[in-house]
């Protein structure tokens, strides 16, 4: 709370500078070494749909866990107090507070709900891979694409991308092994040049 406020860099340069402390933190601590959950056989269990395509039961997990999660995103800023408060607060910090909105309480909420929401998803990332205290800017990368491919504001956006991101990784490795995050950055400038706010934009531009 002590670093919001108009300037965009005083925050930036704070988590910039915890990102650090914490991935050193952790490799004091763990180590280097990759590290995962084991959860057996559902790691490779697949179901069959026709001959020659079979779709993991964990990656349909993760995506039916994703869609709960933003499901109930969803139902939280559109059908409640709280959410209208972090759209409020979000649109025009100023007017919502003379509104009588608490700006430090929302954004406190707001880090709640972005912690949990990345808790879940951490889960979920240590039992499909091998991960290491300094995987951080690569997976920020990939949320970051996946975020501007489907529009700045929108959840379903955000699935959008990243559905497109994975697939389009997917099928590089098919035609090189060596060609998996290239094929994701070429589908987001792709659709940086098709559409440059995005598959499903929710907010307006400025």
């Amino acid at each position: 709370n002590r670093t919001v406020g108009d300037d965009i860099l005083p925050p930036l340069l704070v988590t910039f500078g915890l990102s650090i402390v914490i991935q050193n933190g952790l490799l004091m601590l763990f180590s280097a070494d990759p590290r995962g959950l084991q959860i057996g056989t559902l790691s490779t269990a697949s179901l069959a749909l026709f001959d020659g395509l079979a779709v993991g039961y964990m990656p349909l997990l993760i995506l039916g866990v994703a869609l709960l999660l933003l499901l109930s995103l969803q139902w939280l800023f559109s059908r409640t107090r709280v959410g209208r408060s972090f759209r409020a607060t979000s649109d025009d910090p100023e007017v919502a507070g003379l509104m009588g909105i608490n700006r430090r309480h929302v954004y406190a909420l707001a880090m709640a709900v972005a912690v949990a929401t990345i808790g879940i998803a951490g889960v979920f990332m240590v039992m499909g891979a091998n991960i290491s205290p300094t995987d951080g800017p690569s997976r920020l990368l990939y949320a970051f694409e996946a975020v501007i491919m489907g529009g700045m504001g929108s959840l379903w956006g955000t699935l959008l991308g990243g559905i497109m991101l994975g697939v389009a990784q997917s099928v590089a490795l098919q035609l090189d092994p060596g060609w998996g995050i290239l094929g994701g950055h070429l589908a987001f400038f792709a659709v940086l040049l098709l559409r440059p706010s995005g598959l499903l934009p929710r907010t307006r531009e400025r």
